[in-house]
């Protein structure tokens, strides 16, 4: 049986991926990719160790940039005295999805048996067996992607694991768990395993909120290549899965489980979102909930309508980590929320969309200045101190600690655009790509979509504007 063919991006007949190709995989660098996985993954633990030393007390802990949620919501969500998360009443539930709230509770179990009756140790040890399994997930996500990128695979798997992202917020909260599942998602996808591609999917829908948003690219891409019966079982795998999970702690525990929902419908304009600094520079209506959740709210659907006309017009199928990117980057850029940990969902997929190098650097540079801006505007929030301006904190950075008193809000957004903007020249990078394939990398020697499965080489069934085959470029 023949390999499908497409067109390439100089008008000649581009190279399916093939399963073959995806069966293999890049198995050579896999040693390689999990030794540096390993090595920044220690490094981010290590860099945490200021602020372990002082039992993450947070005026501490913001100087230092090395801020984790782990710990102190060890106490302050019941975990410290044996609750079990939405079964037990606390008076702070757990404000994530249950597969996360699982895990906190199996780290939780395992740290009474090292930490002992001392509920500090038993703390420490909850954030350092935590670390050890977040390391595990950093392994997963790096050879997953790795495996989804076809011959591209070290150079992606490298983006990810040599990351500066991956070492200063791996350890943040526990977002690398849905990361590593949605990792494998992508890679069972590519290996033309749909129904696992789902339930992977479902269970990291059930660990964070944001996987869901991957079904939106695979249903386009699947309209526009006819590729139906692969998209049906890959969604009843996710919504099977996801159900499985969640049913039981939802009829035991409603209130509990729905938690996460109205935490999040409800919580107000936060730290990151770039509607953090409208309010600030006097747009007074985000300071009012329901009418911030329609502006974020809003403002996605345009972005994820306008992505959605770009699968559907372009002259040819965009690959599937482009969509990714794509959906992903318009949910953050137009989200009430932007915690800094949230880098990691880019990692994998912007390593698989656009594995080029000077974007990229520019991307984690951004990222670099945003981790160290927060952590010095909320320093300068909890001393009750207007922080420093920006000559004198280049001058306090250049001389190698942090600014005293922590840095003012003009700073702060300096930071926050400098995350904004890299991310958005990312997003336009990768659309000029979908635009004009033969400036993908990934296409330029000849493949179609590594990471597409029967996406890959798959002819066009459904388009919203046909052109002939040579003016697919």
């Amino acid at each position: 049986m023949q390999e499908p063919q497409v067109t390439d991006g100089a008008g000649g007949v581009a190279r399916s991926s093939g399963p073959a190709a995806v069966r293999t995989g890049p198995w050579h660098a896999v040693p390689a990719l999990f030794a540096t996985t390993v090595v920044v993954s220690v490094l981010g633990y290590l860099q945490k160790m200021p602020c372990r030393g002082v039992g993450f007390d947070f005026v501490p802990t913001v100087r230092n940039a090395c801020y984790t949620d782990i710990y102190p919501l060890y106490f302050g969500r019941g975990l410290a005295d044996g609750k079990i998360p939405y079964l037990d009443k606390i008076p702070e539930p757990v404000e994530y999805p249950v597969l996360t709230g699982g895990f906190m509770h199996v780290m939780a179990v395992i740290s009474r048996w090292f930490g002992g009756p001392d509920a500090v140790s038993r703390g420490m040890w909850f954030y350092d067996l935590t670390a050890v399994a977040l390391i595990l997930c950093a392994v997963v996500t790096v050879i997953a992607t790795a495996y989804a990128a076809g011959r591209h695979g070290l150079r992606a798997g490298l983006l990810v694991a040599a990351s500066p992202a991956l070492l200063l917020s791996a350890y943040i909260n526990w977002d690398l768990l849905a990361v590593a599942l949605s990792a494998l998602a992508v890679t069972a996808w590519a290996r033309r395993h749909h129904a696992t591609a789902g339930v992977l999917l479902g269970l990291g829908v059930a660990a964070k909120f944001y996987p869901l948003l991957f079904l939106g690219p695979l249903f386009l891409l699947c309209l526009r290549a006819g590729r139906w019966r692969e998209f049906g079982r890959m969604l009843a795998g996710a919504v099977i899965a996801w159900l499985v999970v969640n049913v039981p702690i939802m009829l035991a525990a409603f209130d509990s489980w729905s938690r996460f929902y109205t935490f999040n419908q409800e919580r107000p304009v936060d730290w990151g979102s770039i509607f953090f600094m409208a309010g600030r520079k006097g747009m007074s209506s985000v300071d009012n909930v329901p009418t911030l959740n329609l502006m974020g709210e809003a403002g996605f659907a345009v972005l994820a309508l306008l992505i959605a006309l770009l699968v559907l017009l372009a002259p040819r199928r965009p690959r599937l980590p482009q969509v990714l990117f794509l959906v992903l980057a318009a949910f953050l850029l137009t989200n009430k929320v932007w915690s800094p940990q949230y880098v990691l969902w880019l990692l994998p997929v912007i390593a698989l969309a656009r594995p080029k190098l000077p974007a990229y650097l520019l991307w984690q540079a951004g990222e670099i200045v945003y981790f160290f801006g927060i952590w010095w505007y909320l320093m300068a929030g909890s001393l009750e101190q207007p922080g420093m301006g920006l000559s004198d904190t280049l001058s306090a950075v250049l001389s190698g600690h942090a600014p005293a008193g922590g840095i003012n809000d003009n700073v702060y957004y300096i930071a926050l655009l400098a995350r904004f903007l890299t991310v958005l020249l990312l997003a336009a990078l990768v659309v000029v790509d979908i635009l004009v394939p033969r400036l993908d990398v990934v296409r330029r020697d000849g493949v179609d979509d590594p990471a597409g499965g029967v996406l890959d080489g798959a002819e066009d069934r459904f388009v919203l504007l046909r052109r002939p085959a040579s003016q697919a470029a």
